[in-house]
C-alpha cells in the first residue's frame, strides 16, 4: 500500500464500543480489525482518525484462542495514537498513551491481552480513561 492508497479502508467494518471510566461512560465507533491482514495495516498511513473514531483489534491474535502479550508499534503511522490493551474480562491492562509515530519500537502490552484498541493521541487522558476501567462491544460483529 503507498502512503496515499486508502482505499481498502471502507471495507472493514465499524462498530460501537464503550469504555466506562469513574467520570461515566465513553462512547466509540471503531473500526474492527479481525483479519490477519486488517490486523497488520492497522492504522498505518492514516491521518483521518476522529476523537471518537479507532481501531479495534479482536480477537487478538486473530486466530483466536489464549489471549498473548502483545507488542504493537507505530511503523508508517504518522498520527500519534493511545493503545490500549484490554484482558479477556474486558478490563483495560495498559494504555501506552501519545505513541511516537513512525516509531518501530515494540510497545509491549505487559501480561496477556485478548483485544487491543487503537485511538488519537491524548483521548485517553482527555477522557479520564484509566487502567481497570471496562470496554464493552458487540462481540457477535
Amino acid at each position: 500500500m503507498n502512503s496515499g492508497d486508502t482505499s481498502d479502508v471502507a471495507a472493514v467494518a465499524t462498530l460501537p464500543l464503550t469504555i466506562k471510566s469513574a467520570n461515566g461512560s465513553h462512547a466509540f465507533t471503531v473500526e474492527s480489525a479481525k483479519t490477519l491482514d486488517e490486523q497488520a495495516r492497522g492504522l498505518m498511513f492514516r491521518t483521518d482518525l476522529k476523537p471518537d473514531g479507532g481501531m479495534l483489534f479482536w480477537p487478538y491474535p486473530p486466530a483466536g484462542g489464549a489471549p498473548v502479550v502483545a507488542n504493537f508499534w507505530m511503523k508508517n503511522t504518522p498520527s500519534s495514537l493511545d493503545i490500549i490493551y484490554i484482558r479477556a474480562d474486558g478490563t483495560i491492562a495498559r494504555i501506552a498513551e501519545n505513541t511516537v509515530p513512525f516509531s518501530e519500537t515494540p510497545i509491549p502490552s505487559g501480561e496477556p491481552v485478548g483485544a487491543v484498541l487503537e485511538l488519537k493521541g491524548g483521548r485517553a487522558a482527555e477522557l479520564g480513561i484509566a487502567e481497570g476501567d471496562r470496554v464493552t462491544w458487540d462481540k457477535a460483529k
